[in-house]
């Protein structure tokens, strides 16, 4: 059960590192692409908007996660006890 908590830890500081940026990173790049799909015809727009939404819906929930970890880990570590 130690080995599961360490692991979860171990996840949780990965994420507050990496996370945050990931997350940033995604939702500019959705509004990127919603953007540049404006600029498309007919044709191809919904496509664009949907893949630019559908990042930028990504990168919140990275967010969220994010900003859940410290209770995930905490709940995920009593479960076992």
């Amino acid at each position: 059960m130690a080995y599961i908590e360490t692991l979860l830890s171990s996840w949780l500081e990965t994420l507050k590192s990496a996370g945050t940026m990931i997350s940033m990173l995604l939702i500019i790049l959705g509004g990127l692409l919603y953007g540049i799909a404006q600029l498309q015809p007919g044709e191809t727009r919904g496509k664009w908007q949907t893949t630019g939404i559908a990042i930028v819906v990504g990168g919140i929930l990275i967010a969220a996660i994010l900003g859940a970890a410290d209770l995930i880990q905490e709940v995920s570590s009593n479960l076992f006890k």
